[in-house]
């Protein structure tokens, strides 16, 4: 699988791929105003990428998340991160596909309130436009909030939207041109070369010419030196 090659040069910048990610709007016992974030340090179409998900707690009855579920586009890598208080689950369908990953907090852990936590899934992206991930998050004090809401159809934002992560055209694969480098072979019957010829008719190395500047210059400092010796010994004799 290509994701695990490319997953620990990643992590490294799931840092900076995230500094962007705004706040997520919250539950319906929380106040409205932040939302659930998607970002992407590799955001191209039908590549493998770190998407990280910026999930907040905004709760007002002080209730810490303890669950996030990511529903996944049908994708057919997938891996998650390590992450210190959580455990990860990734369920697949009966064709292997990727259809989520539950992130679990242990005792004592979860997203506090006025906090966020982000979770990183490294994924092969389809071959779309955008792709859109529904989050479930669920609270300790049993509240679920689903963020699966499309955009309205005046464009504004709905109260619960679904992350939504728009996909870049990338540069072509290595496979697709690989062979383009490849020099053609000798046409039938024609001689071929061998490394003496190769080695005889490459140009003879010429030695760089000689530097006149830095002669004159050598020169002139001699006869300044000469000058000097002369007038001294002059003067001694006077």
């Amino acid at each position: 699988m290509t994701t695990d090659h490319r997953v620990v040069t990643r992590v490294l910048t799931t840092a900076v791929a995230t500094a962007a990610l705004g706040m997520g709007a919250l539950t319906g016992a929380a106040t409205a105003g932040a939302h659930v974030e998607v970002d992407s340090d590799h955001a191209v179409r039908g590549d493998d990428a770190l998407v990280t998900f910026q999930v907040p707690n905004e709760s007002e009855k002080g209730s810490p998340t303890t669950e996030v579920t990511i529903t996944l586009p049908n994708v057919a890598a997938a891996s998650t991160d390590v992450m210190p208080g959580w455990t990860a689950k990734l369920d697949r369908d009966e064709n292997g596909a990727y259809r989520s990953v539950t992130f679990t907090a242990t005792p004592s852990a979860g997203i506090g309130v006025a906090q966020f936590e982000l979770f990183p899934i490294s994924i092969q992206l389809p071959d779309t436009a955008s792709v859109t991930f529904p989050v479930v998050q669920t609270y300790a004090d049993g509240t679920v909030v689903h963020w699966d809401q499309p955009p309205l159809p005046n464009g504004d934002e709905p109260e619960y939207p679904a992350p939504t992560l728009a996909l870049a055209n990338g540069p072509k694969g290595p496979d697709e041109h690989h062979h383009a480098a490849s020099p053609p072979a000798p046409a039938t019957g024609a001689p071929s070369v061998n490394a003496g010829a190769q080695k005889a008719a490459a140009p003879a190395v010429t030695k760089p010419a000689p530097d006149n500047t830095a002669r004159a210059l050598a020169g002139g400092a001699l006869l300044l030196a000469a000058i000097g010796v002369g007038v001294a010994l002059a003067r001694r004799r006077t």
